[in-house]
């Protein structure tokens, strides 16, 4: 799998937050307290991608977005759900969960050249 994929997957995983992909109705607008830096570590569970990939995401005004290549569309509701869409070319991954004052966790899946995969996430506050 190359870089930009494994990238594309792991910023997905990094900000997909509950235990499963249930998509969690959001509301950027009141989850301003979770707004600031936040470090992502992608744990692969299940599939031919890296194992563990760490990168950072910001979050503003309840919107998830990253300054990296890929492609991240995602959101933070009040109460710290998270549901967050990564993708860079042909590859795409999506991810749910959840944040706390300083950290956070969920779950991923997605799909790249060499197939699909699937695990966990966690984040903290930078």
């Amino acid at each position: 799998m190359t870089r930009s994929i494994r990238s594309a997957i792991s910023a997905a995983l990094a900000t997909m937050l509950t235990a499963g992909l249930a998509v969690v109705p959001a509301e950027p607008a009141r989850a301003a307290g979770f707004d600031g830096a936040w470090t992502v570590l992608i744990i692969t569970q299940a599939g031919n991608c890296d194992q563990g990939y760490s990168f950072p995401v910001k979050i503003a005004g309840g919107r998830v977005t990253s300054s990296g290549t890929a492609n991240i569309t995602g959101t933070v509701g009040r109460g710290g759900a998270v549901t967050v869409r990564v993708s860079q070319g042909g590859s795409y991954a999506s991810g749910s969960g959840r944040l706390g004052a300083a950290s956070g966790f969920g779950v991923w899946s997605g799909k790249g050249s060499s197939g699909t995969c699937r695990g966990r996430w966690e984040a903290t506050r930078s």
